[in-house]
């Protein structure tokens, strides 16, 4: 891998004069934050002859992959579309372990059904013909434009994410050397307008536009770039880790324990401690203090730099830039199961209301809760008997929300708005909802603040539109503190499960070399 020269000063002398811990001659690398980036960045680092400590404020491993048990039932916290499986491959292999016999990627098919609010219907799969099968069913005239936005999204994969997924974006002369694939994407356009410059069913922008938002963006401001997910998915397809997608987090973190590393739980961080314009080591929230070598934060970027790093070690990003940034929005999560089971519902379900563009201005721009709503519904004992007992259902619905600056008071307003989706879901797709269910709780924007410390709650940290992307997100090495990493939702190349795992990649072409810091 070609080294990558650094921005900021650093000696590994005057590093180890701080006084790192360390175990016989291994240096010691602080990971926070065991989400999937944390994670993927901890085994990558110890692969590299790290000694890694990873602090996790929950009690258990996944960050937003988090599990719930209640009651029978295995519920995932978060992420539950898993594509790019490669992704994880190449981690198992670096621990010289296979992945199929730690964890089981069951492929889906079809990937999921959008439902729109007349009741019609699309089935979306990764078969080129049966795609346009369906395009056909819906609108015969759009066959051809299907195929148009196919090739052009195809191209965005190639120069998107095999291009500069894990390419560190460290200086304005990477950001000059991207642009020519950036025109060739023309991504100044948004996922939304390439849709409709090819598409003229309205059913079909929607389907062909959405993508965006299962990382956090707002199809009408995000750059088609992120058309790249649809060719992602077709090419690797979309799985499912039996056992729920904790499954993949526990098996990261016994690989990581494998290395001889650490994985410790109720650890959280309270700030980074930086000394002479470099990080030295953490300092938890009941007053220990732990040296290393260098510091990797998968927490949240802007709560990273908003809380954790002092505001004078910080000259790029400030509070200012920080408060000033678009995010994404948030998330209502209603978790629940039944006693009985819905067998015409798949895996993967898009539930839309009668709005999608007015939803999202409402969402995204003018910061208010919506009477009406568009659903992710997912019901992983569709693929998976063993998350709910025998005879029933686990479910999880999803409804995008704004982020705190709308100022609701979830603590009044979460269950009013769990009865109203489950009245909808009742009407459209669940007869017989609310007398079946036996267990039932939900995680509001202001959980995603308090529990997972989400900047504004914002459920994928920086909203990816074009200028909030590549060199504009944060990078992987801090522009601020020498010794700082940075991987996860909110950094380059951006949030879902391929993202968080490419920015531990791409970590890789930042890292100081291991060796330099041993004595």
């Amino acid at each position: 891998m070609k080294p990558v020269k650094p921005y900021l000063s650093f000696d590994p002398a005057s590093a180890a004069a701080t006084g790192p811990a360390r175990t016989g001659e291994r240096p010691h690398a602080i990971v926070i934050g065991s989400g999937f980036g944390g994670l993927a960045a901890a085994v990558r680092l110890g692969a590299r002859g790290w000694r890694v400590t990873v602090l996790e404020k929950l009690d258990g491993p996944g960050g937003r992959a988090y599990v719930h048990r209640r009651d029978g039932f295995t519920f995932d916290a978060g992420p539950t579309i898993v594509t790019a499986p490669f992704l994880f491959d190449e981690l198992w292999a670096l621990c010289g372990r296979r992945r199929e016999d730690d964890v089981e990627l069951r492929a889906l098919d079809p990937f999921y059904r959008i439902r729109f609010d007349d009741g019609s219907w699309f089935d979306y799969s990764g078969d080129p013909q049966r795609m346009k099968a369906e395009v056909a069913r819906l609108s015969p005239g759009d066959v051809a434009g299907y195929a148009r936005f196919m090739e052009e999204a195809e191209r965005c994969y190639a120069l998107g994410f095999e291009g500069m997924a894990t390419m560190p974006f460290e200086t304005l002369g990477d950001l000059v050397r991207a642009v020519p694939s950036m025109v060739r994407m023309r991504a100044w356009r948004t996922i939304h307008a390439m849709a409709a410059s090819h598409l003229r069913d309205p059913r079909l922008r929607i389907v062909f536009s959405f993508h965006p938002l299962l990382i956090g963006g707002n199809p009408f401001s995000v750059t088609c770039a992120y058309s790249l997910i649809q060719p992602l998915e077709r090419n690797h397809g979309v799985h499912w880790a039996m056992g729920g997608t904790g499954e993949l987090a526990h098996g990261l973190a016994r690989l990581i324990e494998g290395q001889g590393s650490t994985l410790r739980y109720g650890a959280e961080v309270r700030r980074i401690v930086v000394e002479a314009g470099r990080a030295t080591g953490v300092e938890l929230a009941g007053g220990e203090r732990l040296a290393a070598d260098i510091v990797v934060s998968n927490a949240d970027a802007a709560w990273t730099y908003r809380h954790l790093v002092a505001p004078e070690h910080r000259r790029t990003w400030t509070n200012a830039k920080i408060e000033r940034s678009h995010y994404s929005m948030s998330l209502f999560v209603w978790y629940f199961g039944t006693n009985r089971q819905w067998h015409d519902v798949p895996h993967h379900m898009m539930v839309l209301g009668p709005r999608y563009e007015g939803l999202l201005k409402d969402i995204f721009s003018r910061r208010k809760l919506a009477d009406d709503f568009s659903l992710y519904l997912h019901r992983p004992s569709a693929t998976d008997p063993s998350v709910a007992p025998a005879g029933h259902d686990a479910f999880y619905v999803l409804s995008p929300v704004p982020h705190l600056d709308a100022g609701v008071d979830w603590s009044a307003r979460a269950a009013d708005y769990r009865d109203a989706i489950a009245e909808r879901l009742e009407r459209t797709v669940l007869p017989g909802l609310r007398e079946s269910i036996v267990t039932s709780f939900w995680t509001t924007p202001q959980d995603f603040q308090d529990r997972l410390l989400s900047y504004k709650g914002a459920a994928f940290g920086f909203e990816p539109r074009l200028t909030q992307s590549a060199w504009f997100r944060p990078h992987n090495r801090s522009e601020d503190v020498d010794g700082l990493f940075m991987v996860g939702a909110g950094n380059h190349p951006g949030a879902g499960i391929p993202g968080v795992l490419s920015s531990a990649k791409a970590l890789e072409a930042v890292l100081p070399d291991a060796a330099l810091f041993r004595r």
